[in-house]
C-alpha cells in the first residue's frame, strides 16, 4: 500500500473519535467504525488495514472534493465501492448524492476530534 494512503488512513483515524488505539497479538493497531455502516475496522499502527478499510472522499473528487481531512473518512471497502458505483457519477446537484454527502459530512463533524498527542503520527498528508 502506498505511503500516502497509509498516512491518510492514520490521520483520518486520529481525527475520528470512533477510533481508539488497541493492542493485537501482532502489535499495536487502531480500531473504529466505518463512516457509512458502522462496521468495525482495524488498522495497524503503520496505517496498513487489517480489515478492508479504505479512504472515503465524502465529496467525490470528480465533484471537486479534495484531500483535506474534513473531506476524508474511513469506510469499509463494500460501502465505499457501493457509494462510488451508485452515486459518485451523478450530477453534483442530484438530490440523492447531496443527501449522502450531507449525511457523511454530519457524521464526520460529529466524530471530529483533535489528534491525540500520544499517537505517533507520520507527517500530515
Amino acid at each position: 500500500m502506498r505511503s500516502l494512503t497509509r498516512r491518510r488512513l492514520l490521520w483520518c483515524a486520529a481525527t475520528d473519535s470512533s477510533y481508539q488505539r488497541i493492542e493485537l497479538a501482532d502489535g499495536p493497531a487502531v480500531e473504529g467504525k466505518c463512516l457509512h455502516c458502522g462496521r468495525k475496522l482495524v488498522l495497524w499502527a503503520s496505517g496498513d488495514p487489517v480489515s478492508r478499510a479504505t479512504i472515503e472522499h465524502i465529496v467525490p473528487r470528480n465533484h471537486g472534493g479534495g484531500d483535506e481531512l474534513t473531506n476524508l473518512g474511513i469506510a469499509c471497502a463494500r460501502c465505499n465501492h457501493g457509494k462510488g458505483v451508485r452515486h459518485d457519477g451523478r450530477r453534483r446537484d442530484d438530490p440523492k448524492l447531496q443527501a449522502i454527502i450531507d449525511t457523511l459530512q454530519q457524521r464526520r463533524r460529529e466524530r471530529w476530534r483533535e489528534p491525540p498527542v500520544d499517537w505517533d503520527l507520520p507527517p500530515r498528508p
